[in-house]
Protein backbone atom coordinates (compact mmCIF):
# COMPACT_ATOMS: atom_id res chain seq x y z
CA UNK A 1 0.00 0.00 0.00
CA UNK A 2 2.67 2.39 0.71
CA UNK A 3 4.83 1.46 -2.07
CA UNK A 4 1.51 2.64 -4.43
CA UNK A 5 1.34 5.88 -2.24
CA UNK A 6 5.26 6.47 -2.99
CA UNK A 7 4.85 5.41 -7.06
CA UNK A 8 1.74 8.01 -7.37
CA UNK A 9 3.43 10.38 -5.48
CA UNK A 10 6.24 10.39 -7.42
CA UNK A 11 4.40 10.25 -10.59
CA UNK A 12 2.05 13.31 -9.61
CA UNK A 13 5.50 15.38 -8.81
CA UNK A 14 6.42 14.40 -12.48
CA UNK A 15 3.71 15.48 -13.94
CA UNK A 16 3.94 18.91 -12.02
CA UNK A 17 7.55 19.65 -12.82
CA UNK A 18 7.01 18.37 -16.94
CA UNK A 19 3.88 20.80 -17.20
CA UNK A 20 6.21 24.00 -14.84
CA UNK A 21 9.47 23.34 -17.35
CA UNK A 22 7.22 23.24 -20.70
CA UNK A 23 4.73 26.59 -19.92
CA UNK A 24 1.68 25.28 -22.28
CA UNK A 25 -0.18 27.91 -21.21
CA UNK A 26 0.56 31.45 -20.79
CA UNK A 27 1.45 32.49 -17.43
CA UNK A 28 3.65 31.75 -14.48
CA UNK A 29 5.37 28.37 -12.98
CA UNK A 30 2.41 28.09 -10.25
CA UNK A 31 -0.40 28.42 -12.93
CA UNK A 32 1.61 25.65 -15.27
CA UNK A 33 2.38 23.73 -12.15
CA UNK A 34 -1.77 24.21 -11.36
CA UNK A 35 -2.47 22.74 -14.40
CA UNK A 36 -0.13 19.70 -14.33
CA UNK A 37 -1.30 19.30 -10.49
CA UNK A 38 -4.90 18.67 -11.63
CA UNK A 39 -4.12 16.74 -14.56
CA UNK A 40 -2.35 14.41 -12.57
CA UNK A 41 -4.77 13.67 -9.82
CA UNK A 42 -7.35 13.21 -12.84
CA UNK A 43 -4.96 10.09 -14.44
CA UNK A 44 -4.42 9.00 -10.40
CA UNK A 45 -8.20 9.10 -10.00
CA UNK A 46 -8.94 7.20 -13.04
CA UNK A 47 -6.08 4.44 -11.93
CA UNK A 48 -7.91 4.25 -8.94
CA UNK A 49 -11.13 3.71 -10.51
CA UNK A 50 -9.57 1.23 -12.93
CA UNK A 51 -8.11 -0.57 -10.77
CA UNK A 52 -11.04 -2.79 -9.72
CA UNK A 53 -12.49 -2.86 -13.40
CA UNK A 54 -12.77 -6.61 -15.04
CA UNK A 55 -9.66 -7.46 -17.80
CA UNK A 56 -12.46 -7.69 -20.68
CA UNK A 57 -14.27 -4.16 -19.94
CA UNK A 58 -10.58 -2.95 -20.32
CA UNK A 59 -9.75 -4.74 -23.34
CA UNK A 60 -13.48 -3.66 -24.59
CA UNK A 61 -12.71 -0.15 -23.95
CA UNK A 62 -9.37 0.12 -25.55
CA UNK A 63 -10.81 -1.90 -28.74
CA UNK A 64 -13.99 0.33 -28.51
CA UNK A 65 -11.67 3.60 -28.78
CA UNK A 66 -9.91 2.18 -31.50
CA UNK A 67 -12.78 1.81 -33.90
CA UNK A 68 -14.18 4.62 -32.64
CA UNK A 69 -10.83 6.60 -33.54
CA UNK A 70 -10.07 4.91 -36.70
CA UNK A 71 -14.21 5.51 -37.70
CA UNK A 72 -13.42 9.23 -36.54
CA UNK A 73 -10.11 9.57 -39.35
CA UNK A 74 -11.80 7.73 -41.86
CA UNK A 75 -14.95 10.56 -41.74
CA UNK A 76 -12.21 12.95 -41.06
CA UNK A 77 -10.53 12.00 -44.55
CA UNK A 78 -13.64 11.71 -46.38
CA UNK A 79 -14.31 15.50 -45.79
CA UNK A 80 -12.02 16.97 -48.56
CA UNK A 81 -14.64 19.02 -50.26
CA UNK A 82 -15.77 20.72 -46.85
CA UNK A 83 -14.71 24.51 -46.41
CA UNK A 84 -11.91 23.45 -43.57
CA UNK A 85 -12.26 27.42 -42.63
CA UNK A 86 -15.44 27.78 -41.46
CA UNK A 87 -16.00 27.61 -38.00
CA UNK A 88 -19.51 25.13 -38.22
CA UNK A 89 -16.67 22.27 -40.33
CA UNK A 90 -14.15 23.58 -37.63
CA UNK A 91 -16.49 22.37 -35.13
CA UNK A 92 -17.48 19.62 -36.31
CA UNK A 93 -14.73 17.91 -36.82
CA UNK A 94 -13.76 18.76 -33.58
CA UNK A 95 -16.99 16.90 -32.02
CA UNK A 96 -16.30 13.74 -34.41
CA UNK A 97 -13.11 13.34 -33.43
CA UNK A 98 -14.53 13.68 -29.49
CA UNK A 99 -17.50 11.81 -29.69
CA UNK A 100 -16.69 8.71 -31.65
CA UNK A 101 -13.83 7.22 -29.54
CA UNK A 102 -15.96 8.62 -26.60
CA UNK A 103 -18.89 6.29 -27.67
CA UNK A 104 -16.34 3.52 -28.56
CA UNK A 105 -14.81 3.47 -25.40
CA UNK A 106 -17.90 3.40 -23.37
CA UNK A 107 -19.85 0.66 -25.51
CA UNK A 108 -16.60 -1.11 -25.37
CA UNK A 109 -16.23 -0.97 -21.61
CA UNK A 110 -19.66 -2.51 -21.11
CA UNK A 111 -19.68 -5.19 -23.91
CA UNK A 112 -16.32 -6.41 -22.42
CA UNK A 113 -17.44 -9.30 -21.35
CA UNK A 114 -18.39 -10.92 -24.94
CA UNK A 115 -14.48 -10.95 -25.37
CA UNK A 116 -14.83 -14.14 -22.59
CA UNK A 117 -13.80 -17.15 -24.63
CA UNK A 118 -17.16 -18.91 -23.43
CA UNK A 119 -19.62 -16.18 -24.34
CA UNK A 120 -17.77 -15.42 -27.86
CA UNK A 121 -18.04 -18.42 -29.05
CA UNK A 122 -21.76 -18.37 -28.61
CA UNK A 123 -22.35 -15.65 -30.98
CA UNK A 124 -21.40 -18.58 -33.41
CA UNK A 125 -23.83 -21.18 -31.83
CA UNK A 126 -28.00 -21.65 -33.40
CA UNK A 127 -29.35 -19.37 -30.46
CA UNK A 128 -32.71 -21.80 -30.68
CA UNK A 129 -32.83 -23.83 -27.67
CA UNK A 130 -31.27 -27.63 -28.64
CA UNK A 131 -33.76 -30.68 -28.30
CA UNK A 132 -32.80 -33.40 -26.69
CA UNK A 133 -33.83 -36.73 -28.10
CA UNK A 134 -34.40 -39.91 -25.97
CA UNK A 135 -34.38 -43.09 -28.58
CA UNK A 136 -36.05 -46.21 -26.86
CA UNK A 137 -34.81 -49.60 -27.88
CA UNK A 138 -37.19 -52.73 -28.43
CA UNK A 139 -36.25 -54.06 -24.82
CA UNK A 140 -37.37 -51.24 -22.89
CA UNK A 141 -40.46 -50.47 -24.99
CA UNK A 142 -41.29 -54.36 -24.60
CA UNK A 143 -40.28 -54.23 -21.01
CA UNK A 144 -43.49 -51.56 -20.21
CA UNK A 145 -41.93 -49.76 -17.12
CA UNK A 146 -41.26 -46.71 -19.82
CA UNK A 147 -44.36 -45.87 -20.01
CA UNK A 148 -44.41 -44.80 -16.10
CA UNK A 149 -41.37 -43.21 -16.41
CA UNK A 150 -42.50 -41.20 -18.93
CA UNK A 151 -46.17 -40.69 -17.29
CA UNK A 152 -44.13 -39.13 -14.51
CA UNK A 153 -42.23 -36.56 -16.17
CA UNK A 154 -38.85 -38.07 -15.25
CA UNK A 155 -37.89 -38.65 -18.63
CA UNK A 156 -37.32 -35.15 -20.43
CA UNK A 157 -37.25 -34.47 -24.17
CA UNK A 158 -38.54 -35.74 -27.43
CA UNK A 159 -38.61 -39.71 -27.48
CA UNK A 160 -37.34 -40.45 -30.70
CA UNK A 161 -38.73 -44.33 -31.79
CA UNK A 162 -36.95 -45.93 -34.46
CA UNK A 163 -38.41 -47.76 -37.86
CA UNK A 164 -36.19 -50.34 -38.17
CA UNK A 165 -37.55 -50.62 -33.80
CA UNK A 166 -40.68 -50.83 -34.90
CA UNK A 167 -40.16 -53.14 -37.38
CA UNK A 168 -38.48 -55.63 -34.85
CA UNK A 169 -41.23 -55.17 -32.68
CA UNK A 170 -43.91 -55.87 -35.20
CA UNK A 171 -41.75 -58.79 -35.75
CA UNK A 172 -41.88 -60.21 -32.60
CA UNK A 173 -45.42 -59.43 -31.98
CA UNK A 174 -45.85 -61.82 -35.24
CA UNK A 175 -43.54 -64.67 -34.19
CA UNK A 176 -45.62 -68.22 -33.72
CA UNK A 177 -44.23 -68.32 -30.01
CA UNK A 178 -46.78 -67.50 -27.78
CA UNK A 179 -44.78 -65.81 -25.29
CA UNK A 180 -42.66 -63.42 -27.95
CA UNK A 181 -46.06 -62.51 -29.46
CA UNK A 182 -47.74 -61.54 -25.97
CA UNK A 183 -44.60 -59.66 -25.44
CA UNK A 184 -44.58 -58.25 -29.02
CA UNK A 185 -48.28 -56.72 -28.56
CA UNK A 186 -47.56 -55.17 -25.05
CA UNK A 187 -44.88 -53.62 -26.20
CA UNK A 188 -47.18 -52.42 -29.04
CA UNK A 189 -49.63 -51.38 -26.44
CA UNK A 190 -47.03 -49.50 -24.29
CA UNK A 191 -45.91 -47.72 -27.48
CA UNK A 192 -49.25 -46.48 -28.40
CA UNK A 193 -49.99 -45.54 -24.76
CA UNK A 194 -46.89 -43.69 -24.81
CA UNK A 195 -47.90 -41.76 -27.64
CA UNK A 196 -51.23 -40.43 -26.19
CA UNK A 197 -50.03 -38.75 -23.51
CA UNK A 198 -50.41 -35.28 -22.95
CA UNK A 199 -47.34 -33.09 -23.03
CA UNK A 200 -45.51 -36.17 -24.51
CA UNK A 201 -43.78 -35.79 -28.29
CA UNK A 202 -42.81 -38.93 -29.77
CA UNK A 203 -41.10 -38.94 -32.90
CA UNK A 204 -40.88 -42.24 -35.83
CA UNK A 205 -37.51 -41.98 -37.04
CA UNK A 206 -37.14 -43.47 -40.16
CA UNK A 207 -33.57 -42.63 -40.48
CA UNK A 208 -32.00 -46.39 -41.45
CA UNK A 209 -28.35 -47.46 -42.12
CA UNK A 210 -28.32 -50.40 -44.69
CA UNK A 211 -24.47 -51.39 -44.43
CA UNK A 212 -24.99 -52.02 -40.66
CA UNK A 213 -27.68 -55.35 -40.06
CA UNK A 214 -27.40 -55.23 -35.93
CA UNK A 215 -30.60 -53.46 -34.24
CA UNK A 216 -28.16 -52.13 -31.66
CA UNK A 217 -25.19 -51.02 -33.81
CA UNK A 218 -27.93 -48.63 -35.92
CA UNK A 219 -29.37 -47.53 -32.64
CA UNK A 220 -25.73 -46.12 -31.72
CA UNK A 221 -25.16 -45.43 -34.89
CA UNK A 222 -28.33 -43.05 -34.71
CA UNK A 223 -27.80 -41.75 -31.49
CA UNK A 224 -24.72 -39.79 -32.81
CA UNK A 225 -26.30 -38.69 -36.06
CA UNK A 226 -29.01 -36.96 -33.46
CA UNK A 227 -26.80 -36.51 -30.56
CA UNK A 228 -29.55 -38.00 -28.31
CA UNK A 229 -29.01 -41.16 -26.03
CA UNK A 230 -30.38 -44.75 -25.63
CA UNK A 231 -32.87 -45.55 -23.41
CA UNK A 232 -32.39 -49.20 -22.80
CA UNK A 233 -32.54 -52.08 -20.18
CA UNK A 234 -30.36 -54.08 -22.53
CA UNK A 235 -27.25 -55.45 -20.45
CA UNK A 236 -24.89 -55.64 -23.54
CA UNK A 237 -26.46 -52.25 -25.51
CA UNK A 238 -25.73 -50.49 -22.18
Amino acid sequence: MHGFVLVRSLFVGAVMYTTALIHPLQGGMVVNAALGLALALAIVLAETRLRDAAVTSLLGGLLGFGVGLWIARAISSGRFWADTGKPLVKFMHTLIIIVLPYLGLVMGARKGEWLEPAKFVSLFRDARPQRRYRILDTSVIIDGRIAEVVETGFLDGTLVVPQFVLKELQFVADSSDALKRNRGRRGLDVLNRIQKMAGVEVVISDVDFPHIKEVDLKLIELARTMLGKIVTNDFNLN
